[in-house]
């Protein structure tokens, strides 16, 4: 029977290229010049680190930039408060999602029974996998789940026939 996964993954190599890139041109810039602003990655979590917090706002702004431009979607960053440190300094944590949470696979699931479409889905760990008797169905589900704007990027792999 035809199968495909849906997955959210981002590649941790991109993350990491993005944040030497942002940490680059921080300090090169003029306008950080003496600052201790700077971007730690340690896995899917990234840790900004500022002066203010208009800084820290205009290092997030070049981190979604250099983002974008490696491929990486930023509806998959998930931005914590910002919080003050020794002295005058301001941190904020930014969590990189990785696959598909069970809310959303359950959102995904209900999507597909309402369709009506002969496909089922059935929820395997952090991915969904869809099932039905033919491939045209399975092409239609895939067009009806990029259309219905879920809230985190998602990927379609292991199509099986």
């Amino acid at each position: 029977m035809p199968s495909f996964d849906i997955v959210s993954e981002v590649d941790k190599q991109e993350v990491r290229n993005a944040v030497e890139q942002v940490n680059r041109e921080v300090s090169t810039r003029f306008d950080f010049k003496g600052s201790d602003a700077r971007v730690e990655q340690n896995e899917f979590t990234l840790t900004v680190f500022a002066d203010d917090d208009f800084k820290l706002e205009q290092i997030k702004e070049i981190l979604n930039l250099k983002l974008v431009k490696r491929g990486i979607d930023i509806r998959s960053l998930d931005t914590k408060k910002s919080e003050a440190i020794g002295g005058d300094k301001v941190k904020q944590l930014i969590t990189v999602k990785v696959g598909v949470e069970t809310e959303l696979a359950k959102k995904i699931v209900k999507i597909l029974k309402e369709s009506k479409l002969k496909v089922q889905g059935s929820i395997q760990g952090d991915a969904v996998r869809v099932t039905g008797p033919k491939r045209d169905n399975l092409q239609e589900a895939i067009a009806l789940i990029k259309s219905s704007k879920l809230e985190l990027p998602l990927q379609f792999n292991n199509f099986r026939d």
